[in-house]
């Protein structure tokens, strides 16, 4: 009987199973780039983690003094301009300095170590256009 053969088979084989996104997944190229040795390293010294974390302290500290000269309302104000000035962005492939957020910061009239030895024409992470926007929007 040729249709009971195929609905057992049907219902033990998962689609899941065979398909790319499985278990067996390698790394996607074309969606996500080259990976990148220095992003699964532990770190090598003790303020390594303080120094990643070091605008997230600075924001806190920040955002308390605030809190207790002026009230609630204004680090509340902040944040919420903060947040508006990151949902805005340029396209996934295109690098953005995010100029609005150094300027809510305080931070344009800085030269920092990032504005000279961080170039975004040798990126790891640059891939095909139109893959990374369909993967952004959820086409892919």
């Amino acid at each position: 009987n040729s249709r009971g053969s195929t609905s057992l088979l049907k219902d033990s084989i998962s689609f899941t199973e065979v398909s790319a996104s499985g278990l067996f997944e390698g790394h996607d190229l074309l969606r996500r780039g080259f990976t990148s040795v220095k992003n699964e390293l532990l770190p090598s010294h003790p303020l390594e983690l303080t120094e990643k974390n070091f605008q997230l302290n600075q924001d806190k500290t920040n955002f308390a003094t605030l809190r207790n000269i002026q009230g609630i309302h204004a680090p509340l104000k902040l944040q919420m301009e903060f947040r508006a000035v990151k949902q805005v962005q340029r396209l996934p492939f295109l690098h953005s300095s995010n100029m609005a957020m150094d300027i809510l910061r305080g931070n344009d009239e800085c030269i920092g170590f990032e504005d000279i030895l961080n170039d975004p024409s040798q990126s790891e992470v640059m891939g095909e256009p139109h893959m990374m926007m369909e993967h952004k929007l959820g086409l892919l």
